[in-house]
Order: C-alpha cells, then sequence, then structure tokens
C-alpha cells in the first residue's frame, strides 16, 4: 500500500470501517450476542497465563476506511514476535455485526463497550503486564494515549511492540516508547526509535 506521512486525526466514533473495508466475507461465523462491556466469542484466548504476546487492537483507531487495514496483517505482525496468548479487538458500540463475526471467524475475541475503547483496553493491557501473563505486549494503535501503557509494561520487563495502520497513521510518540515497531505498509523496526533514527532509517522500496 502506498501511503504517505500526514498529521494525526483524532478517532470518531463512527471511524470503524464496515466488512467489506477490513477483509473478505468469507468463512464468517456468529458465536454469540454482544452488548456493552461485553465478549463476543472466545477464539482470541489460547492460554493467557504462559509466556507469549498478547494483541491488543484498538478497532475504532485502526480500522479505519482510509488505512485499509486487514486483521490478518495485524494477526500477522503480532505472531512474527512469537505464539499469541491472547489476541483481543476493542470497538465501541457502533461496530457492525459484519465486521464483529468477521474478527471473531479470524481468532479475535471481541470486546465491545459503551465508553471509552481506550481506557477499557489501556486496563486490560496494564493488568496484563502487572500479572506477567505475556512475555511481549503488543497495541495496534496510533493514539499517543497508549504511550504510559507501553511504558509500565517496559517498567514490568515486558517487550513491547507498537503496530501502526500505515506511516500516515503512526504516532511518533507511542513508536519511540516501544521496543520495536511495525507499520502495516512494511516498515519494521526491532528497536526503539530515536528522532534521528526515524529521519535516517526510511527506506523506499518499489514490490
Amino acid at each position: 500500500m502506498d501511503r504517505g506521512d500526514g498529521p494525526e486525526s483524532e478517532p470518531t466514533a463512527g471511524g470503524v470501517t464496515d466488512l467489506d473495508t477490513v477483509t473478505d466475507t468469507d468463512a464468517v461465523t456468529a458465536d454469540g450476542e454482544t452488548g456493552a462491556e461485553g465478549v463476543a466469542g472466545a477464539e482470541g484466548v489460547t492460554d493467557a497465563t504462559a509466556g507469549g504476546v498478547a494483541l491488543f487492537v484498538d478497532g475504532p483507531n485502526v480500522l479505519r476506511e482510509e488505512f485499509d487495514v486487514d486483521l490478518d496483517d495485524v494477526r500477522r505482525a503480532g505472531e512474527a514476535e512469537g505464539p499469541l496468548v491472547i489476541t483481543r479487538l476493542y470497538l465501541d458500540e457502533h461496530a457492525t455485526p459484519g465486521l464483529i463475526q468477521a474478527a471473531e471467524a479470524r481468532g479475535f475475541e471481541v470486546v465491545i463497550t459503551s465508553g471509552d475503547v481506550d481506557v477499557k483496553l489501556a486496563v486490560d493491557a496494564a493488568r496484563f503486564a502487572a500479572e506477567g501473563r505475556m512475555d511481549t505486549l503488543a497495541i495496534a494503535s496510533r493514539d499517543t494515549d497508549f504511550k504510559p501503557v507501553v511504558e509500565t509494561a517496559n517498567g514490568y520487563g515486558i517487550r513491547t511492540l507498537a503496530i501502526a495502520p500505515g506511516e500516515f497513521g503512526r504516532s511518533d510518540a507511542l513508536r519511540n516508547a516501544a521496543n520495536g515497531s511495525v507499520t502495516l505498509d512494511g516498515d519494521t523496526k526491532s528497536g526503539s526509535v530515536s528522532d534521528e533514527d526515524e529521519t535516517t532509517a526510511e527506506t523506499s522500496s518499489t514490490q
């Protein structure tokens, strides 16, 4: 995908893309009803007490039409760090049934919240870090508000990974706070990134 740099923008409640934008509609399942602060399905849970990668996805922030993010790509980015012990997609009450079903079909545990998605995700991620329930915390978002969560996990000796939906939607503050970062258009960095690194490490490729 060809994306350019640009200013970050705040997500809106209706900013979640529908099923057609996110991924294929093949093999979609419907495993249960969802409600405020509820969980739809449990496919994303393996063994949350074992070491591995906990992947938390900020749905309204990442699954936006302008980014054209595929949930399979997000999952693969997390799996590249190690076995997934949990894969959670956080959505608000505006999420469509099609999006929820497609996420469940691809192994995500969907958490629907009537409040602020960021707060619920941050609390869950910080709790997992405090309980030592993963070796790596991977957060897919472009929201700088998750920087304290990443720093908290780092303080517990947990490796952190920031997954951005594209260069246009990348938070440099979140990227710099994490031990590693991935941009879903192909830019991957294995260590913390300083402002100077950000300038010199950018490369272009033609595929």
